[in-house]
């Protein structure tokens, strides 16, 4: 706590200020021996600590849940449990503050913060990929540039002008332009965890605003330098240039010495096996003393943890396992202590109305000035209007990096108690409205939609068949291949497979989508889809021509996976997705745990995809004992007709598989021995349309056949289902069924798996399919975006 925050706690009512020699406390009043021996354990030091740690995460926990609804992020909470704890609302109760928070916790607390502080800058470095700089062009630099100045020259000159119209004394006017700069600049590790929590970083969108913060980053960090230089070289120039060379070479020792040889050893330790426990252990204490030997120079101790983070490969192995480890307590145990305790530093109702509204005018003249900025810039860029709008809305967020700029602004008396709490109480209303704005204006699924349908159903016969093939891991690819294999590759028609490997981003904030290029020389050392593409390319060659492999690898997180999935298909005009399905069946019917990454992508994909879309649900042996489709004699094939656009799809996709020799294609089509509903009945002359076009096809192939089967009910058509015990490799279904209820009924009340639809999920889940394979397939359709 700094003199200026005790001041503030000394206005509260009942509040004791104790002897400032007596505030650091013997060892003896660090323990409390327990209520039964009449100690009131919040006299001391320990179990105050620990109430204020609990208090602390509490209310930030309850707050966040309380405005989840809201679509409000974290920060709003964190920050307004922070105000709400202090002063300001819950510490005015009489007695409480002193309870809580008694003085002589203080030094306790501000040390617990600070080393929460250290661990958050270290994560952030861990978190930050620098080679994200190679992807910034001038459209990046462009926006990232004008986001910061455009506001800086607004505020300043406002700042200003202000300072001879308000009626204030030199204090307050030095004051008007350090915080003019202090609300014109901006972080990238906000904006990059914002974009995460609006699940679009993934998106073309999010990933300009991204590069274009790295811009208004550097920009940010050159003019805090520059005024923090210039307000020391009035007092001891050769103070200044020894703290620059102190930081240069503090930089140097890290990025060129101590980081390289720490990885090194990592290597040599770790090569091809997972991180010990007791390497991860020489990283945090690492971290430690690169926040000792930076405060030993005379830097500031979240320096030298920001560098080593830094220097860490952001992502799998190194960066993902520190980030797994420090990511929970480092958030949620010891950041929330340091909201608090800047909290405990706000008293709003203590602002005066001049200093309010001036620091708000400033605040909000920076916000425009941003959104300005931005905005403009993406517009004279060629960005569609929508989104520039939403870009100029993002780069207004402002995170924890802000308040603790404010924080350092006031210890170093740049500004006063009043105007720390202005500001922190003007940042919490300008990313609370900025974020229902975000959420209404930024929908990249939005460009996904077509204005035709992408389907299989509607692409020309005698023309290359465009595939996207998702992968989450190896066990995905003998299925995706065997399918791949069905489908007929033929010289009048070849199949473009665009080959996509997903995996899950942790450890780092930066997405990446890379290509990939398939050489004679490709290795898999070069890049962790190695042994994916390997197996897609021996494919390719075995072919001969007739399939061409595009790979590509997402790393990104499971929410926003699927905007790579989209925007690939989108661009490469696919006709169907393939994606894995999340859940991996036994023989016997059961299923292993699902893995959620897998579920969540399958499901966006699944209402935002702009073609049609094909889940295939994996029920073989393991990968070691499944056979290729090069060693099939025969390979049967059956497509279970009920009638809808998702099972005309599956039967046109049943259909392409019908040129091949060795491939024996059924089609089963289940009618009711009923009456449909009429509103059924347009519905059914496209079925039967379809239906007379494939028997024509068929004509004269030994190798497909036709069979109708007539039901009363739901437990005719699971009867039908179980004929087909072990009589076939691949069983292609549709998804969706609607507008038939009599085929389907006592059949929905049992359904698991909604992204398989009925008849899927009663395949997937049974046990007489033995080690068939089951492709549910939805169809793209023009006026419907989902389901």
């Amino acid at each position: 706590m700094e003199p200026d925050d005790i001041v503030i706690l000394k206005s509260m009512p009942n509040f004791t200020i104790p002897n400032f020699t007596h505030v650091c406390s013997a060892f003896s009043t660090l323990h409390s021996v327990g209520i039964f021996y009449y100690n009131n354990p919040l006299n001391f030091m320990l179990p105050a600590l620990l109430i204020q740690m609990s208090l602390s995460s509490g209310a930030i926990l309850l707050i966040f849940h309380l405005l989840r609804p809201l679509g409000q992020p974290i920060m709003v909470a964190q920050i307004l449990a922070g105000i709400i704890v202090g002063p300001s609302f819950l510490c005015r109760i009489p007695g409480l503050l002193d309870s809580l928070f008694p003085m002589r916790s203080f030094v306790v607390m501000d040390v617990v913060s600070a080393i929460g502080f250290m661990f958050y800058f270290f994560l952030i470095g861990v978190q930050t990929d620098v080679w994200i700089l190679k992807r910034i062009n001038r459209q990046n630099f462009a926006i990232g540039f004008f986001t910061v100045a455009v506001p800086m020259i607004l505020t300043i000159g406002s700042s200003v002008i202000l300072a001879n119209f308000v009626d204030a004394d030199g204090n307050e006017m030095d004051a008007l332009v350090p915080i003019a700069q202090a609300e014109s600049v901006l972080s990238f590790p906000a904006i990059a965890y914002y974009l995460s929590e609006l699940r679009v970083i993934n998106s073309d969108f999010g990933k300009v605003a991204l590069c274009s913060s790295i811009v208004s980053w550097l920009c940010s960090f050159c003019v805090i330098t520059f005024n923090v230089l210039f307000r020391q070289s009035g007092k001891d120039v050769f103070l200044v240039f020894k703290t620059i060379s102190c930081a240069l070479g503090f930089a140097a020792l890290i990025f060129f010495l101590l980081g390289p040889l720490l990885l090194w050893q990592m290597k040599r330790n770790t090569a091809g096996q997972p991180l010990k426990q007791s390497n991860l252990i020489v990283f945090f204490l690492a971290v430690v003393m690169a926040g000792f030997w930076g405060h030993y120079f005379g830097l500031h101790i979240y320096f030298g943890p920001f560098l080593f983070g830094l220097m860490i490969p952001s992502g799998p192995p190194l960066g993902s396992a520190l980030v797994e480890k420090l990511d929970l307590v480092t958030y949620w145990i010891w950041l929330p202590l340091y909201f608090v305790k800047f909290g405990l530093a706000i008293d709003i109702f203590a602002i005066s109305l001049k200093t309010y509204s001036t620091v708000f005018f400033i605040a909000l003249l920076a916000a425009c000035g941003k959104f300005l900025g931005a905005s403009l810039s993406a517009l004279s860029c060629q960005m569609p209007l929508r989104d520039a709008v939403s870009l100029g809305f993002v780069m207004n967020f402002q995170g924890i990096l802000e308040i603790g700029m404010f924080k350092l602004m006031k210890n170093a008396k740049i500004i006063d108690a009043e105007s720390f709490s202005a500001m922190c109480a003007a940042s919490l209303f300008i990313i609370g409205v900025i974020t229902p704005m975000v959420r209404h204006y930024c929908d990249p699924s939005k460009k996904y939609r077509v204005y035709h349908g992408r389907t299989v159903m509607h692409s020309r016969p005698n023309s290359e068949l465009k595939l996207l093939v998702c992968i989450h891991d190896q066990e995905n690819v003998p299925s995706a291949i065997n399918l791949l294999g069905a489908l007929s590759p033929s010289k009048q028609s070849p199949i473009a497979v665009h080959l996509l490997h997903l995996i899950e981003l942790t450890g780092s904030a930066t997405p990446l989508l890379i290509p990939h290029k398939i050489t004679k020389s490709f290795s898999s050392r070069k890049s962790g889809s190695g042994p994916v593409i390997n197996a897609f390319k021996h494919f390719q060659d075995i072919q001969g021509g007739l399939v061409s492999v595009i790979p590509f690898t997402s790393i990104s997180l499971p929410q926003t996976m699927h905007d790579d999935v989209c925007a690939i298909a989108l661009d490469k005009r696919t006709s169907l997705v393939i994606v894995p399905f999340y859940k991996r069946f036994h023989v016997n019917g059961a299923s292993q745990s699902s893995k959620q990454a897998i579920k969540i992508t399958t499901q966006n994909v699944l209402t935002k995809a702009p073609c049609s879309v094909a889940i295939l649900v994996d029920r073989g042996p393991p990968k070691n004992q499944r056979a290729l489709w090069t060693s099939w004699s025969s390979y049967n094939v059956a497509v279970i007709f009920l009638g809808g656009a998702d099972d005309r799809e599956a039967l046109a996709l049943g259909a392409r598989m019908a040129g091949q020799p060795n491939i024996n294609l059924s089609l089963i089509r289940i009618l009711y021995d009923g009456n449909f509903p009429r509103n059924y009945m347009e519905e059914s002359i496209l079925d039967n349309e379809i239906i007379n076009e494939f028997k024509t096809d068929i004509s004269g192939k030994y190798c497909a056949m036709y069979r109708e089967e007539v039901v009363m009910e739901g437990a005719g058509t699971a009867a039908v289902l179980r004929t087909l015990e072990n009589q076939y490799e691949l069983v292609v279904v549709g998804r969706r069924n609607d507008g038939l209820p009599p085929l389907l009924s006592g059949l929905t009340e049992w359904i698991e798996n909604k992204e398989l639809g009925v008849i899927g999920d009663l395949l997937a889940s049974s046990d007489f399919l033995g080690n068939t394979s089951i492709l549910v397939v939805q169809q793209h359709i023009d006026s419907i975006h989902g389901d």
